[in-house]
């Protein structure tokens, strides 16, 4: 199986690494050649993005942006809207609150636990910036291992409070009976 993405920056890439190593490991990444720097620039080349990994053979491609300032369902509704309708059964949008890290660090207790300080440090609205200096991401080392192992790892279970990892989780659990990946019911593990 082959799956395609179309992302922002190296820590979204690496969540998805994670995610495929936890879920699909028999699968393969193909990264979309996104032309740009900005969400405007990404929501234009959906169209071209999607024609270029379908004609790679593609079974999925998952569009992961950051909402920034903008309410994350507002961007997820007008990224959808630019899909061709001859790829929507091949796409997953998802749009993390702010930015990735604000999933990565949607359970602040473990992920304290792991790095040895305080949960505090990761219950902020932005956590951007405290994520990156905890983990040690550089400008020359970005810790694409260390993000996918940790997303491996995680109880994401606990990341459904969410609520725009939930809806991604959602879309994916949908996805994967068709695709024959046997990702895990997170909700159910979230009611025990």
């Amino acid at each position: 199986m082959k799956i395609g993405y179309c992302v922002e920056g190296s820590t979204d890439e690496a969540l998805l690494e994670g995610l495929r190593r936890r879920w699909c490991p028999h699968a393969t990444l193909e990264k979309g050649q996104f032309r740009g720097t900005t969400g405007q620039s990404q929501r234009r080349e959906i169209p071209k993005i999607c024609f270029e990994l379908q004609s790679k053979g593609v079974n999925l491609i998952v569009f992961l942006r950051d909402a920034n300032n903008e309410a994350w369902r507002d961007v997820l509704k007008a990224d959808t809207a630019r899909c061709p309708g001859i790829y929507t059964y091949l796409a997953v949008f998802a749009v993390c609150d702010r930015n990735v890290e604000c999933w990565l660090c949607s359970d602040a207790g473990w992920l304290a636990s792991q790095f040895h300080c305080e949960a505090a440090e990761f219950r902020v609205d932005d956590p951007k910036r405290r994520f990156q200096r905890i983990i040690g991401v550089t400008a020359l080392d970005r810790k694409h291992e260390e993000i996918a192992t940790l997303v491996k790892e995680a109880p994401l279970y606990r990341w459904l409070q969410n609520k725009s990892f939930e809806q991604f989780y959602d879309s994916l659990w949908q996805k994967s009976k068709e695709l024959g990946c046997e990702i895990e019911n997170l909700r159910q593990r979230s009611s025990h």
